[in-house]
């Protein structure tokens, strides 16, 4: 099976396999608990802790940011050092952003939670129904998987989510684009761009870019909020 097939396949049978069984609250709690360590083991710009084919090392790109921040030191540090046994976790129904980070924010600054909060749900709803030649598809499993790892790596879990989908539906090369777009922006080139899922659209693969940031953006606005909360009660 080509790339597309393969990915069309495993949404498929994903969902017949949660009309067949729900997995327990337990089991995806070890689930989310072992993508989430997992992803402390994916390295920007490819270099990976798995067994990749191929390497972005000669491709990434030496760029000076350190013009445009106040404070070159400020980047992307993972939320736990690895091979810490109890990694800290932010369970998103204990503060989301729809009952708790919306209103808050609507406070501080009026009517800009309304504004953030149609841009999320913009991005995260955009679809052609298509996936490459492929028409007529629900790719709404697709895109929350690729939201849900993103808040994943943050550290953020939604106890109502099988974190199996993850790792059925992003494969180990799209998970460093992932990490690298997210984390590390300015190491990201075309080579890595078009290195994951060679057969779909560009407007496709943008759309990926946008749901990306979004989610980044929306996790680090809930883990603000939240101390902002904690500081007011």
């Amino acid at each position: 099976l080509s790339e597309l097939e393969a990915l069309m396949e495993r949404m498929k049978r994903l969902q017949e396999d949660k009309e067949d069984e729900e997995a327990s609250q337990e089991e995806m709690a070890t689930r989310f608990e072992k993508e989430k360590k997992e992803s402390l083991l994916v390295i920007s710009g490819g270099i990976c802790a798995f067994p990749l084919q191929f390497s972005f090392d000669d491709e990434i790109v030496s760029t000076d940011v350190s013009r445009y921040i106040e404070d070159p030191g400020f980047g992307y540090k993972d939320f736990a050092r690895r091979g810490e046994d109890h990694l800290p976790t932010f369970r998103a129904q204990d503060y989301t952003w729809e009952n708790h980070g919306f209103s808050l924010v609507n406070r501080l600054y009026s009517d800009i939670g309304h504004l953030l909060d149609e841009k999320f749900r913009m991005v995260y709803n955009l679809t052609y129904n298509t996936m490459a030649t492929h028409e007529d598809v629900d790719t709404t499993t697709l895109r929350r998987a690729l939201f849900n790892y993103v808040h994943c790596m943050y550290g953020i879990r939604y106890d109502d989510y099988d974190y199996g989908e993850v790792n059925q539906l992003l494969e180990r090369s799209l998970k460093v684009y992932i990490k690298t777009v997210t984390c590390y922006p300015e190491r990201t080139t075309k080579r890595m761009y078009d290195s994951y899922w060679r057969q779909f659209k560009h407007s496709e693969k943008v759309h990926v870019n946008l749901l990306l940031m979004e989610a980044r953006m929306q996790a680090e606005l809930l883990y603000a909020l939240r101390a902002i909360t904690r500081h007011l009660t």
